[in-house]
């Protein structure tokens, strides 16, 4: 029984990668011990390059949450060490192999965030979120790539008030740009392509080769993240995002109502199946305060946190109903962008977002560092 386990983990472990080098932590050699008890208890030992790695936090979470995904580990302790030098030469060597053979597919940097914005069912202001996490990380002055991958019910171009035409350049499409305060935010949708109340009778490998293009054959090559409104459910988009993108996170948006949160934990349960990253739970029309003071839950109270709570991930914000939400995106401003309310809001989960939970390339790093050291020693000594 603990045989089998243990073998169960180490597969399951095979599937979280290092934040910097894209590579499995077993391939890499950061997993020095697996141990499972008769309790289902179990102990993992990992090894970092460096004991003061920023990104130890973010290892440490993927690695507990890969092991809680396995049927019958009940309890996780993770030990996290530091290499010796001959296993920090050995991961140099397989970082090294690792670059040769996964040649990218699409123009994104190594290591670039990719954030997608997920739900189990509509109705639940997914696209509004995702419209809204975007601006407000535009405007904490970076360049934020904006993939509407909801093909059918594409809305992104009108929430966010960029139109034109899709136009090529160096083979490649350019998405349409838009300035947000110091950062800009790119955008690519089908809204982009079809007028917007054109109905798409697309379905299967042509929906799946349509969003493999806008991942494949545009520009993505200078956004510090890439945030995807992906479609309701767990369908073929999903899938294919999650084969071509396989360092995305999910960030799961759900209304306090229990149907919304059941359907949405279906929805990170697939993101798991498929090895990618459940990163937080975000609850969208948590609350109504009408102008007398008093507060409406119009959908029920906590089933936000309830689900963060069931998937052990944090519950990076609970946003009420506000009129300057929907106001704004029927004007294509984001509210975040003139409610103070609402950008209060999403700064704390930007804020998370960059410090913690997923760190823009080259903002905390320690095994590209080290990499990068070695290599200039080498240099020198030749």
């Amino acid at each position: 029984m603990t045989a089998d386990l243990v073998n169960a983990l180490r597969e399951r472990l095979a599937a979280v990668r290092d934040p910097e080098l894209g590579g499995s932590i077993v391939e890499l050699g950061m997993v020095r011990d697996v141990e499972v008890d008769e309790a289902g208890r179990a102990r993992i030992e990992v090894a970092l390059t460096t004991v003061a790695c920023p990104l130890r936090g973010t290892i440490e979470r993927d690695v507990r949450e890969a092991a809680f995904a396995v049927d019958g580990v009940t309890a996780v302790d993770v030990s996290l060490g530091t290499m010796d030098p001959d296993e920090k030469s050995t991961l140099l060597r397989r970082a090294r192999r690792l670059a040769q053979a996964q040649a990218p597919t699409t123009t994104l940097a190594p290591g670039t965030p990719v954030l997608a914005i997920t739900s189990g069912k509509g109705g639940v202001g997914k696209s509004s979120v995702a419209a809204n996490l975007a601006a407000a990380l535009a405007r904490s002055g970076r360049t934020i790539g904006v993939l509407d991958a909801d093909i059918w019910g594409f809305s992104l171009p009108r929430l966010l008030g960029v139109s034109g035409a899709i136009e090529a350049s160096g083979g490649k499409m350019q998405p349409i740009e838009r300035r947000v305060g110091d950062g800009r935010l790119k955008v690519l949708s089908m809204g982009s392509l079809a007028e917007e109340d054109q109905a798409l009778l697309w379905r299967g490998l042509v929906v799946q080769r349509a969003v493999q293009q806008f991942v494949e054959d545009a520009d993505w090559s200078d956004v510090d993240y890439l945030v995807i409104d992906t479609p309701p459910g767990t369908g073929d988009i999903a899938m294919t995002l999650g084969r071509i993108l396989p360092q995305t996170s999910h960030l799961i948006v759900t209304t306090p109502a229990l149907a919304a949160q059941r359907v949405a934990a279906r929805a990170a349960d697939f993101a798991r199946k498929s090895n990618l990253r459940v990163v937080g739970v975000i609850e969208n029309m948590s609350a109504f305060a009408c102008a007398c003071g008093e507060v409406h839950d119009l959908f029920g109270v906590g089933g936000g946190q309830s689900l963060a709570d069931e998937l052990r991930v944090p519950l990076l914000a609970s946003i009420p109903l506000r009129r300057a939400v929907s106001h704004g995106g029927d004007l294509g401003e984001p509210a975040v962008l003139d409610d103070d309310d609402t950008a209060a809001l999403y700064a704390t989960v930007v804020d998370r977002l960059v410090s913690d939970i997923a760190p823009p390339v080259g903002a905390a790093g320690c095994s590209a560092r080290l990499i990068h050291a070695i290599e200039q020693a080498v240099d020198e000594v030749n």
